[in-house]
């Protein structure tokens, strides 16, 4: 391609005098009405050309062809070296250029041809007879020489330019760009009378509601874009577009990084450190949504806060901890008002084994966390703010409604949740769990205990691991060994890789039901298998079988049974 787009600068000489075949030239020439080939190989026009070429190429096609001087200056001086292995060429093999006879001295190469009626011993001799007027050929090499010499100059000056344009860039704020696309199905087989009003309560009736429809719907269409400020600061911005009428702000936070003990402090909207199930990314997470008791305590895990993030120099422990407001801005994206319902979190997490030999097939992960947080039991939202002790969670699918829900707790004062995790991975076998267990002081009211948690196994039937990283304590991005594609072969028949392919098994149990409260009391058995498309792509199915007791609002039912079908189409980029 460089070639082609310099031919719009260089003759066609020039062209055929940088393509040799092993220092071979052939050109058919037109010589009245006989056409000759002139082929002759040469050592020193060998060497020549391929140190020209060689430099060409290793100099880059792109960066060559950009149109300023310094380019200009580097095809000048190949150009008059072009026209000096001419010269030194037409001097030694060929003499019988003639007025009669075309002008070949455009030509890369120019060699003697043989016609009828010719003596090539003659030919020499006549050849020989004028070279005593032209310069030696030493003379000629040691000019060639000195114009390579420039040439070096030249392109050491370019290279020194482009190199300071890097650096120059380095210096500035970077920008790049991702996000991902989450499309699913939901197919809410059979449930009984219970669960319809849990999706759709009818006010001031003990009767059923409707039952939950199925749906297609976007779950996730994020945009995501991120960068550093020099080499001490970074930023993201990341929203979600899943609803066009309301986008959601998710992760918009400034930091500073490189700071002492391996450490970084991000100032914005962030997920709170709680739950391995949720500080993991969706793009990564064994199920297409998280268990009861991550959504529970956690509830849509981002906030308005400061965190720092640090490791310890061998990468087998890391931590976070911060403080945070309780109320979600993800739709209005700001906190108006005094009242202060803040929350201080914590995290730390221990990899004591990883095995680096397998590039880490085989890993051991262990951690605790913890919230402490101030809420306001005794707001009645008269000042556009509510009481944020209240803890609620999805039936591990898409439902409209929470079907697990403590409603606001009044006289919420304090609470602290306290949270252990743990992870085994060995080759294509992954074992996680979590639990978690509330305790909440209220003013005026008794005092309440809530706790849930979770067990799941994942095994990779087609031989890979999920990754981990050590850094941030969470499973990273899952490679098949090789891509699922169909496609025809040239010679016939069809090439198809089959992907990576896993089957997993989850049991999640939580309790929302203490005295006065009655949140609900929901177990969940979910089955999950998925198809890796690619490193980037990905079919996920899930059945979630379910049951909720003690689920007792004024109005409404003590709960019941479900089966949900869920299937999800996902790439991030």
């Amino acid at each position: 391609d460089w070639m082609q787009r310099a031919a719009g600068h260089t003759p066609a000489a020039t062209i055929m005098a940088i393509c040799p075949d092993n220092g071979l030239a052939a050109r058919p020439r037109t010589l009245g009405s006989k056409t000759a080939v002139f082929m002759e190989e040469s050592v020193v026009a060998n060497k020549l050309l391929s140190y020209s070429l060689c430099t060409l190429l290793l100099a880059g096609g792109q960066s060559l062809l950009a149109e300023d001087v310094t380019f200009e200056q580097i095809l000048s001086r190949l150009q008059q070296t072009e026209q000096r292995l001419v010269e030194l060429e037409q001097a030694k093999s060929n003499p019988f250029r003639n007025a009669s006879s075309p002008d070949t001295s455009n030509l890369p190469l120019a060699f003697p041809y043989e016609d009828e009626g010719q003596d090539e011993d003659e030919d020499v001799g006549a050849e020989k007879s004028g070279k005593d007027d032209e310069p030696s050929f030493e003379d000629r090499l040691q000019k060639l020489e000195a114009g390579w010499s420039e040439l070096d100059d030249a392109w050491s000056a370019f290279d020194k330019a482009e190199k300071k344009k890097k650096a120059d860039a380095a210096k500035k704020p970077t920008f790049k760009i991702g996000g991902r696309i989450h499309a699913d199905y939901w197919d809410f087989i059979n449930d009984d009378g219970g669960v319809g009003f849990l999706e759709n309560p009818i006010s001031g009736a003990a009767t059923d509601g409707s039952d939950p429809e199925d749906r297609f719907a976007f779950r996730r269409i994020r945009l995501e874009m991120s960068g550093d400020i020099k080499e001490t600061m970074l930023w993201r911005v990341q929203l979600d577009f899943n609803k066009p009428g309301t986008p959601e702000m998710k992760d918009v936070y400034i930091g500073f990084k490189n700071l002492p003990n391996n450490q970084q402090l991000l100032i914005g909207n962030q997920k709170r450190p709680l739950g391995l199930d949720h500080i993991n990314s969706s793009r990564f997470n064994v199920f297409t949504e998280r268990p009861f008791v991550i959504e529970a305590f956690n509830e849509d895990a981002r906030r308005p806060g400061v965190c720092m993030y640090g490791h310890t120099d061998d990468e087998s422990i890391n931590w976070r901890y911060g403080a945070y407001l309780m109320e979600n801005v993800v739709t209005d994206g700001s906190y108006l008002g005094d009242q202060r319902q803040m929350s201080l979190n914590f995290r730390v997490v221990g990899s004591p084994w990883y095995d680096e030999s397998s590039k880490g097939r085989g890993y051991f992960h262990w951690a605790v966390a913890g919230m402490f947080a101030k809420p306001d039991g005794d707001d009645t939202n008269t000042d556009g703010h509510s009481n944020e002790g209240r803890f609620r969670t999805r039936p591990e699918a898409r439902s409209n409604s929470r079907w697990l829900d403590t409603g606001r707790i009044a006289g919420a004062d304090w609470y602290e949740t306290l949270a252990v995790e743990g992870l085994l991975n060995v080759g294509p076998l992954q074992v996680a769990g979590e639990y978690m267990h509330n305790f909440m002081q209220r003013d005026g009211f008794a005092d309440t205990q809530f706790g849930g948690g979770y067990v799941y196994a994942n095994y990779m039937l087609t031989g890979e691991h999920i990754p981990y990283n050590r850094t941030s304590g969470t499973i990273g991005r899952l490679e098949p060994f090789e891509d699922f594609f169909l496609m025809d072969r040239c010679g016939g028949g069809k090439a198809r890789g089959w992907g990576a392919w896993g089957v997993a098994a989850r049991y999640s149990y939580l309790d929302l039901s203490d005295a006065d409260i009655l949140g609900g009391v929901g177990e969940s058995g979910s089955l999950a298998l998925n198809w890796y498309w690619t490193a980037f792509s990905k079919l996920q199915f899930n059945l979630v079988y379910g049951d909720i007791d003690d689920r007792n609002p004024a109005t409404g039912t003590d709960g019941g049974t479900y089966l949900i079908a869920g299937t999800r189409f996902a790439i991030d980029f």
